[in-house]
């Protein structure tokens, strides 16, 4: 499946931002799906993800209540919906779809990155 991530950019600190993830080739909706980042001089982290249905999701703490992840399976596009951000957000985004559910978190394949900055 290739993955093409959109819709970063400039954002003050306490806006929003919603990202998305378009996929083409092999069925989108069999994979989980996920979102990771990777901030300067720091190793890429997954932010959030979501089971092949969209009934499950994952967040990491950091992020939790701020960001929203989801999936329409019918467009094969993945979002990411970004409240409140702060500068510690700014970051490379990447998403991703997952081997399997779970931990460790398997990636199969990676889009390319699309970057949010977060001005304080």
């Amino acid at each position: 499946v290739q993955l093409q991530a959109s819709g970063g950019g400039l954002v003050q600190a306490g806006g929003s931002l919603r990202v998305s993830c378009a996929a083409s080739g092999r069925a989108f909706s069999i994979y989980p799906m996920a979102w990771f980042r990777q901030a300067p001089g720091k190793e890429r982290e997954i932010v959030a993800a979501v089971n092949w249905r969209g009934a499950t999701t994952y967040t990491i703490d950091s992020v939790k209540g701020r960001f929203t992840i989801s999936r329409d399976n019918a467009k094969s596009t993945l979002y990411l919906q970004m409240n409140s951000l702060k500068p510690e957000d700014t970051a490379v985004y990447y998403c991703a779809a997952l081997g399997h559910w779970g931990t460790p978190w398997e990636v199969k394949y990676w889009g390319q990155g699309t970057l949010v900055t977060v001005s304080s």
